[in-house]
């Protein structure tokens, strides 16, 4: 055994016991739990948060601390025991008490905005890998912008068997090595037990060699050993790569008889055993109960990062970047970018440009880029196609220059996402990234975690519609729109022309409590909207055109594309006497949150025909707008130019007419 270490006269092997027992004591008053992993990685994590990482639970947001991901978010109780030791101040012991309780700020998982200390919510595994990488990249971009006054940090993250097992872990971390990210250092729970057993049962990968050949530095420990754990975690840190810290474990070390096996994973240990363990663990303490000298040592450590900070405090105050670097963090850095986007979208509406939307939106990304230097871009291997890079100020970010602003993601979609995720979370920069809108579903569990913490993320994911054309049915999305919807708190922005376009990357950029997806096309539409003096789109849903000659006997809503065809439809209306109108709707969500009264003026009266028109499954339609009919895909698409594509399923502005004719009789 390495040479013990100690805070204040206790040892770390007491303090982490102080850990076990509080984890293994709300496990049990919840009922419900995961007592194994904080049991078996509480001495690596205790070295950890005593004698490397950077933070001040009295100044939780410290722009500079170190981040700490615990992406085996299963191990929740680990990183709610830390935090109430050291001194969090909203992580009480009524809060350990409260596990899992309904608002109690210790959920199952780690959730983002729960409680301070808890920089991402993990839970699905691997997600916080690859949070961790780019929450890595984030600090890496802005070192070099503002310097090592400024930003200068690390990133530590604690995965799991299972994190290491998810196919998103391969993504990120062979992104990490590829950027060669040498303040990252991921602490492998190395337990071999999964829930259903030994892991060997489903998985004999060379976690190590699969490390060192994605570009890690790779150490070995015994993370039961706290001074074996911090020689690996020293010599991550004089590494000039990533790092992964094997800390061979064993899950729910310490219970005589479910140490070790799968029972102490997700249960609770019951009265017997529980009491059996703290009896090996010479813990002879009552439930919650923390002797006032290991408490105290745990404040210490807790108090050590206050020196870090007020030194960094001095340097912030005395930096010549001080007001650059306020604003690169400010909620309100990209109010620069939504002013150029008001007058790049008066620009389109008086040119009316036919684009393919995905032209509209890279063009408002070129407007942008250059007064918004938070704006950091890049793509799933899909750059030309999704038109996410701008011809001038996009470098390439990479080892050798940290201050490019586009990423090359590879052909790693899930990975990216996730990345950008912990940009976000990170701050001081406004990630979005592309791919094909098809492709959002190996992307999903990221998409539907930013939405889940209320973070801004972009995501822009053009090819939108059969109107790719000839890639076919396995590249046409034709249910995503609907499963995107369907995820609560994500906008979902499909704008129709080059107005709706910027308007809709002004909307995304503006929001602070969520992010988006910009559904963009492969195939050019006319441009319709002549005005762009108010952002319509940020109604979710607007008249395009009025009725003439009367009131609208038929009302046609339409988003993206399909816009077009409907504008098409109403013109023959039109000419037949029938009084017709045209709502645009890029937003379903953003419509959602409108008044009663608006409403109920875009739906119109119970006299009117209401038809919708979209070049994908009808899912959302009726209850978004109360339709009589829906006008798009009930099945899967076919290989075809897109013109023919539309003929054929019959999304046309023909077939729209005669939906109208036979509802009106």
């Amino acid at each position: 055994m390495a040479k013990a270490q100690s805070v204040d006269g206790i040892d770390t092997r007491t303090m982490a016991n102080a850990v076990r027992a509080l984890a293994m004591d709300a496990v049990e008053k919840a009922r419900s739990g995961h007592p194994g992993m904080p049991m078996g990685m509480a001495d690596a994590a205790t070295v950890l948060f005593s004698r490397f990482l950077r933070f001040d639970p009295s100044q939780p947001k410290w722009p500079d601390r170190d981040r700490f991901v615990l992406s085996a978010g299963h191990g929740s109780m680990l990183l709610y025991a830390i935090l109430h030791l050291t001194g969090y101040a909203d992580m009480t012991l009524d809060e350990i008490k409260r596990f899992r309780q309904l608002h109690s700020k210790t959920p199952g998982h780690p959730e983002y905005g729960h409680a301070e200390g808890i920089e991402t919510t993990t839970g699905p595994l691997g997600q916080g890998v690859a949070n961790a990488v780019g929450m890595a990249m984030a600090e890496a971009h802005l070192n070099a912008r503002f310097g090592d006054d400024l930003v200068n940090h690390r990133t530590w993250c604690i995965a799991g068997d299972g994190c290491l097992m998810e196919g998103i872990s391969q993504e990120a971390i062979a992104l990490a090595g590829r950027q060669k990210l040498s303040k990252l250092a991921i602490l492998w729970d190395n337990n071999s037990i999964s829930i259903d057993g030994a892991v060997a049962m489903a998985d004999i990968t060379d976690q190590r060699a699969r490390f060192a050949a994605s570009g890690w530095n790779v150490v070995a420990c015994d993370g039961l050993d706290g001074g074996d754990v911090a020689r690996a975690l020293a010599a991550a840190v004089q590494s000039d790569k990533p790092t992964l810290i094997d800390c061979k474990t064993v899950i729910g070390f310490g219970a005589p008889k479910k140490e070790g096996t799968a029972h102490a994973h997700g249960e609770p240990l019951g009265a017997e055993e529980l009491a059996a363990a703290k009896k090996a663990l010479n813990w002879p303490y009552g439930p919650f109960e923390v002797p006032d000298n290991i408490r105290s040592a745990w404040r210490k450590v807790g108090e050590r990062g206050a020196v870090e900070r007020e030194a960094w405090q001095a340097r912030f105050s005395g930096s010549p970047r001080k007001s650059e670097f306020g604003k690169a963090l400010s909620q309100f850095n990209a109010e620069p970018a939504i002013a150029a986007l008001a007058l790049h979208a008066r620009k389109m509406a008086a040119e009316k440009p036919a684009l393919a939307t995905r032209a509209s939106s890279g063009a408002a990304i070129e407007a942008i880029f250059g007064v918004c230097p938070e704006l950091w871009g890049g793509s799933a291997d899909l750059t030309g196609s999704n038109n996410t890079r701008p011809k001038t100020g996009a470098d390439d970010f990479t080892p050798e220059n940290r201050l490019g602003r586009y990423i090359r993601y590879g052909i790693r979609e899930h990975g990216m996402c996730a990345a950008m995720n912990g940009m976000a979370l990170h701050g001081g920069v406004i990630p979005y990234g592309g791919s094909f809108l098809c492709f959002t579903d190996y992307a999903r569990p990221a998409i539907r975690l930013a939405s889940l913490m209320g973070i801004r993320t972009i995501y822009v994911m053009t090819h939108d519609s059969i109107g790719l054309g000839e890639d076919g049915p396995t590249h046409q999305p034709v249910e995503h729109l609907a499963a995107l919807r369907a995820i609560p708190h994500l906008y979902v922005l499909r704008p129709c022309d080059a107005v709706e376009a910027a308007e809709c990357w002004q909307i995304a950029l503006a929001r602070q409590d969520g992010p988006s997806v910009l559904a963009l096309s492969r195939q050019a539409v006319p441009g319709v909207r002549s005005d762009a003096s108010e952002n319509l789109s940020a109604k979710g849903a607007y008249e395009l055109l009025k009725a003439e000659g009367g009131a609208a006997r038929v009302a046609i809503y339409a988003t993206g594309t399909e816009v077009s065809i409907a504008a098409k439809a109403r013109e023959m209306l039109q000419s037949q006497g029938i009084p017709t109108r045209v709502i645009s709707a890029p937003c379903f969500e953003l419509f959602d949150l409108q008044s009663d009264e608006y409403q109920d003026e875009i739906c119109g009266d119970e006299d009117e025909i209401r038809i919708g028109v979209e070049a994908a499954v009808g899912q959302g339609w009726m209850e978004a707008f109360g339709l009589h009919a829906f006008v798009g895909m009930t099945g899967f698409g076919a290989s075809a130019p897109a013109k023919d594509a539309y003929e054929s399923f019959g999304i046309t502005a023909e077939a729209v007419v005669d939906v109208a004719r036979d509802l009106l009789g």
